[in-house]
């Protein structure tokens, strides 16, 4: 998508906006010398001992204004501009084109289009029973076989004919089916305030939050 493009993303009407599915958030020391070069000038980057709290948003939505798609947030770190300090975004990729057009046009983020490639793989883990570590000092051990699955996340960045791989992300889950009839245990809200703009596509710096309800 070119800069000036007037593209509307219609299922995303007014805010607040609303997305469902999983995702994994992760945070991350990272030197501050090199996320200077991802940030506005006129932000003064929220550091302590040469390093600032970054990390990355990995999401799959499965309900969503652009509806299915994935997204990787890169959080370069956390600035100030008073009376608030929020985290600032170096990198946004999704697979889908509204998704993108959206995050560039409507709340100033640098998103591009990408590929996400997954790939699930099965492995087996070993659990001792509870009374293996006795059983094991006489040798007559036993243990009991789990297994998890892996899975590969290979994230490419497309612009336009040309891509380039961007990360890979592997990820050990573990979740045991639903029961619908069990508590899953409380349910979490929180707010991350952040900061985005000031880019060819919305030169405005922007203040917003995101609501986070999960188990």
């Amino acid at each position: 998508m070119g800069l000036g493009e007037t593209k509307s993303s219609p299922g995303y009407g007014n805010p607040p906006w609303i997305f469902k599915g999983s995702a994994l958030y992760q945070l991350h020391l990272v030197k501050a010398e090199t996320v200077r070069a991802f940030i506005p000038k006129e932000l003064r980057l929220v550091e302590a001992f040469g390093y600032t709290l970054g990390g990355f948003f990995l999401a799959n939505y499965d309900d969503s204004p652009a509806g299915v798609f994935d997204e990787l947030v890169v959080i370069a770190g956390i600035v100030w501009n008073p009376p608030t300090s929020c985290a600032w975004a170096a990198r946004v990729l999704v697979n889908s084109e509204e998704a993108c057009h959206h995050g560039r046009k409507e709340v100033g983020l640098p998103s591009q289009v990408a590929r996400f490639s997954k790939r699930i793989t099965p492995v087996p883990r070993q659990t001792k029973d509870k009374f293996g570590g006795f059983l094991n000092m006489i040798g007559v051990g036993t243990t009991i076989c789990h297994s998890k699955d892996c899975m590969d996340v290979q994230v490419t960045e497309v612009v336009g004919p040309a891509s380039s791989d961007i990360c890979n992300i592997k990820l050990l889950t573990d979740v045991p089916t639903p029961k619908f009839n069990k508590w899953m245990g409380p349910s979490i809200t929180m707010s991350l305030p952040s900061f985005s703009g000031q880019t060819e596509y919305n030169p405005n710096l922007l203040k917003y939050s995101c609501r986070l309800a999960c188990r």
